[in-house]
Formats: structure tokens, C-alpha cells, sequence
């Protein structure tokens, strides 16, 4: 009958396995403890992603930037009258080409200031709305043909201007319509200066910036083509 007692080679063999067991599940245990580690245990925690913050910081908005909105739209509505007006009744072809560019830039740009004001929960100017200066009454039977300017907002023709073009043709017609847009123009670089100074939102700025660059060439433009006349 055998020995129920192991041999001495044996216990050893046994020692050896038993180890290399116990080291090969410490191995295991750290390489799953390294990918989820406890909250609060000191380790840095994953950076904010940079497209949530620009999100954040692109849409803070102040009251200059829905007043540059709700004033511009309006501008460029009548800057757009003024420009419609050309067809068939300028004789200049740069004053028709001027036209159409006003036209094509000034477009977009209410839509997107509109699109901005909407998002904001703010009201859009009606198409008709030119922000009349506060206690002008319409109604009162004063002659308002007379009055050069019906509004605030710095560079808007009055009733009488925007008639006397209606009424003009030809080189007539290009020359009221540069001076007047000169003027027009002049105010939408004031506007967009003080939301460039005072606004939050940055495309709101950006277009400020854009509305500043090409206004002023336009002016030059048409100073020069008012010299030629």
C-alpha cells in the first residue's frame, strides 16, 4: 500500500503552480482596475471638448446685438427699395451693376439677422417697419413729404426722398440715387461701428465687420462715379 504523504518533489511542484497563479491574476485584476478608476480619486478629469465651449461662446448674445438686428434689417430693406428702383430708370450700367450687388449682399444678410432674432425670441421687423422716431404721428395731417428724415436710425431716407426717386429717370435718377445711397450707406458703417464696439455675439460682429469693408468701398465707388456726372 502507498504513502497518502506527497514527496518532497511534489510539494514543491505544487508551491511552484500555485504562485505562478497568484501572479497571473494580480496581472489581470490591475489591467481591469486601470480603466475604471473610482470618482474623487485625484485623477485628471477629461478635458472639456473645445466644439461645446465655441457652441457656448458663440451663442451669448447681448441687447446691442438684437438692436443691430432689429435696426439693420430695416436699413437693408430700404437700401433694397432703393436699389429695385434702378431697374428701368437708371441710364448709368454701373449704377444698375451697383444695384444688383447691393441687392445680392443685402438679401442673405436680413435672412440671417432674421434668423438670429427668431432664435432669440425676439421680434422681427415687419417689412414696412423703418423705426419712426418716438412721438411722430403719421395720422396728424402734417405734410410728412417735407420732412427729410422719419427716422432714428442714421442714414434712412424720408417719404419724400424715397418719392422723389420713384419719380426720376436717367442721369437724374443716378445722380439722386448715388448721393442718397452714399448717405445710406454712410449710416449702416455707423450702426454696424457701434455693434463692432459694443456687441456680444461674434458672427453677429463678423457681419459688422463685413457690412463696414464693403459699404465703405462701395462709398468710394460712388464718389467716384458721382465726380464723373
Amino acid at each position: 500500500m502507498r504513502s497518502m504523504n506527497p514527496t518532497p518533489a511534489r510539494r514543491h511542484a505544487r508551491r511552484i503552480a500555485l504562485a505562478v497563479a497568484t501572479a497571473t491574476a494580480a496581472v489581470t485584476l490591475a489591467a481591469c482596475g486601470g480603466t475604471d478608476r473610482p470618482a474623487g480619486d485625484g485623477s485628471p478629469s477629461a478635458p472639456a471638448s473645445p466644439s461645446a465651449s465655441a457652441a457656448s461662446s458663440k451663442g451669448a448674445h447681448n441687447a446691442q446685438d438684437v438692436a443691430f438686428a432689429q435696426g439693420m434689417i430695416p436699413h437693408h430693406r430700404q437700401a433694397l427699395e432703393m436699389a429695385a428702383l434702378a431697374d428701368g430708370r437708371a441710364r448709368s450700367p454701373e449704377v444698375t451693376a451697383l444695384a444688383r450687388r447691393i441687392e445680392g449682399a443685402q438679401e442673405p444678410e436680413i435672412r440671417t439677422m432674421s434668423g438670429w432674432l427668431t432664435s432669440w425670441d425676439e421680434k422681427v421687423p415687419e417689412a414696412r417697419d423703418h423705426g419712426d422716431m418716438p412721438g411722430m404721428d403719421h395720422g396728424s395731417g402734417h405734410d410728412m413729404s417735407a420732412m427729410p428724415r422719419r427716422t432714428s436710425m442714421p442714414g434712412m431716407m424720408g417719404d419724400g426722398e424715397m418719392a422723389a426717386l420713384r419719380k426720376a429717370s436717367g442721369p437724374a435718377f443716378d445722380t439722386a440715387f448715388l448721393k442718397l445711397m452714399v448717405e445710406h450707406h454712410k449710416g449702416a458703417v455707423e450702426m454696424a461701428g457701434t455693434e463692432r464696439a459694443k456687441g456680444a455675439y461674434g458672427p453677429a460682429k463678423k457681419l459688422a465687420d463685413d457690412i463696414i469693408r464693403a459699404q465703405r468701398s462701395e462709398i468710394e465707388q460712388m464718389d467716384r462715379l458721382l465726380a464723373g456726372h
